[in-house]
């Protein structure tokens, strides 16, 4: 596996937890092909919005070799970085790097002009900040992360979870990214469209949570999962349910179970020989006819590219 250089740039007051997502993610890991960098402006120290300093190993030219690069937020996000930053951010999206924003990090990246003419996201309170700064840039407050091609961004705090896991499920596939979500104790796949977290009421300690029917959906993908069979699973009513899915998870229960059953067809692509018509009966998609629709209308692939790209090496036939 070619080595990828990823390059995560720590600005000064960087948010600590911004920083630590795409850290934890794109660690090296036998099953990936990361090398990671974190760099600043220069070597050194950079002072966290927190007020402890983090040492990085390298400078400004590590975004020169990065094949990709992770801004993470920062607290004076209104204020641009220094001159030379954004000129080598620059440099590197004229040469083809891959480049993504984690929350406030957008601001970074309108600075260096890398927005301009994009729709983008970033937290939900710095909405309005980000157009009225960057008047080109265009902000959708409703979703959780974007990819416009070579430039990603991604609302607040734990949306940069969702954006860093959606790379490498481009890169290596959905179980690389489904064990890294595991090991973060994180949901393994958020889509992008889903609506931020936005003045929303956290349930209560005591509170009935479908955390468990969710759990019990997963492991009874091959069946029907109606609203009348989640519901009975829950004990509550079809309305009841659909509107804690919504507050819990960000999408419908048709969505929820939909997204599930295209992320266990694809682990089943890349680490079996399952033909097409088998996955889809194993994942509660029906025929081979709905899973390549399926994939058409949501990879923009057939399961038959797909698994050339991914499947790995160990898988049988």
């Amino acid at each position: 596996m070619a080595p990828h250089r990823v390059a995560v740039l720590a600005l000064p007051a960087v948010l600590p937890i911004d920083l630590g997502i795409p850290t934890q993610i794109f660690n090296s890991r036998p099953e990936t092909p990361y090398e990671m960098t974190v760099c600043g402006a220069s070597r050194g120290n950079v002072v966290t919005s927190t007020g402890f300093t983090v040492g990085v190993s390298a400078g400004l030219p590590a975004l020169a070799r990065a094949d990709t690069i992770i801004v993470p937020g920062y607290w004076d996000y209104r204020r641009a970085p220094a001159p030379e930053v954004l000129a080598a951010l620059e440099l590197a999206h004229r040469r083809g790097a891959r480049i993504a924003s984690i929350c406030t990090g957008a601001f970074t990246l309108a600075a260096a002009g890398l927005l301009n003419g994009r729709t983008v996201t970033t937290h939900w309170a710095s909405a309005d900040e980000l157009e009225e700064l960057h008047p080109r840039v265009s902000v959708d407050r409703n979703v959780l992360y974007i990819d416009d091609g070579q430039v990603l961004t991604s609302a607040g705090v734990t949306a940069g979870i969702d954006l860093c896991l959606y790379l490498v499920r481009k890169d290596v596939g959905a179980a690389v990214a489904n064990e890294i979500a595991r090991e973060l104790v994180a949901a393994p796949h958020r889509d992008g469209g889903q609506a931020q977290y936005i003045s929303r009421s956290l349930p209560e300690p005591t509170a009935h949570t479908l955390s468990a029917t969710r759990d019990w959906a997963l492991r009874h993908l091959d069946e029907p999962l109606t609203l009348d069979v989640l519901a009975r699973h829950a004990r509550i009513s079809t309305r009841t349910l659909v509107r804690m899915w919504r507050q819990e998870s960000g999408a419908t229960p048709h969505q929820w179970v939909l997204t599930a059953r295209l992320d266990h067809a694809r682990e089943l692509l890349e680490a079996t020989a399952l033909s097409v018509e088998q996955i889809a009966d194993q994942t509660g998609l029906g025929s081979g006819t709905n899973l390549r629709a399926r994939f058409r209308d949501t990879l923009d692939t057939t399961p038959t590219a797909y698994r050339r790209m991914f499947q790995r090496s160990g898988a049988d036939g």
